[in-house]
């Protein structure tokens, strides 16, 4: 998941040729949906989200992993650090034509995430994150994620807290998510699938960000939206809040199961780590 707004003008240059950095020619668009790496304005989400693969990705170690849902496949490559073999699977063509050119570790394959094109017990490891918010059917993927598993398998799954990521609303904020979820609905959603022993963590901002956050009126995700919107009408970025949202790494997040000193429904990601039966 990305900033919240799709397609916002001057986010990507029309013209690559005016781009400084030459990282920026191998991206993919960015349209909102999905995070990509090596863009400045662009970077408090994606090490938002490349701090889970990082945190998670000991649990490969060894095994056969299907990403279902790789986007642009940096943490699909991440996982093939440790794991004796990745599976990714992305329904957006342009996805998969980029990970199959820049990350050759992982095989790659275009299909609807719920008929996964695997066979049952096949892999040790689902990973998906940041996908589930956009699907129509999430009971379906579920299900076919515990069809593909091994027994004793795991499912990791990220997906924004429902609570801090559209607070007060029985609909998303984020034009591209379909059903956003809080921490006992995403349990529940787990358990009916025949799924066992969830483990629930929540992504919560470090010290470095929370002072971000006090120098930005609070948030530096609102001030990000903010300007993000305000691109539309050709403002620049402030220079504090590009400096900022460029400086953010993967330190700069916490992640805290539940029960360990925070309330869960506080966290802005959550993430699940649950054995199929």
């Amino acid at each position: 998941m990305s900033a919240f707004v799709p397609d916002v003008p001057n986010r990507i240059p029309d013209d690559p040729s005016s781009v400084d950095s030459p990282a920026v020619h191998a991206t993919l668009t960015l349209t909102g949906e999905r995070t990509i790496p090596d863009l400045d304005i662009e970077n408090y989400w994606f090490r938002r989200h490349q701090v889970v693969y990082q945190q998670l990705a000991p649990r490969c170690t060894g095994r056969e992993v299907l990403e279902a849902g790789c986007g642009e496949g940096y943490g699909a490559d991440l996982i093939a650090d440790v794991a004796c073999r990745v599976v990714a699977v992305d329904y957006d063509e342009a996805a998969v034509a980029h990970v199959r050119n820049r990350y050759p570790r992982v095989q790659v394959m275009q299909a609807n995430l719920a008929e996964l094109p695997l066979a049952d017990a096949s892999v040790d490891v689902v990973v998906n994150f940041q996908v589930i918010e956009h699907l129509w059917d999430q009971a379906q993927f579920v299900s076919e994620c515990a069809r593909v598993l091994r027994p004793s398998g795991l499912l990791m799954v990220s997906t924004p807290n429902r609570i801090t990521f559209s607070p007060g609303r029985d609909t998303p904020i984020n034009p591209f998510h379909t059903r956003e979820l809080n921490a006992d609905e995403l349990t529940q959603l787990l358990v009916d699938a025949d799924f066992s022993e969830v483990a629930m963590f929540g992504l919560f901002h470090g010290p470095r960000l929370a002072e971000m956050d006090a120098r930005h009126g609070g948030s530096i995700i609102d001030a990000q939206i903010a300007q993000a919107l305000a691109c539309d009408e050709g403002a620049p970025w402030p220079p504090e809040l590009a400096a900022d949202v460029a400086a953010v790494t993967t330190d700069d997040f916490d992640l805290i199961a539940a029960g360990d000193g925070r309330e869960i429904d506080d966290s802005l990601d959550l993430i699940a780590v649950a054995v199929r039966r």
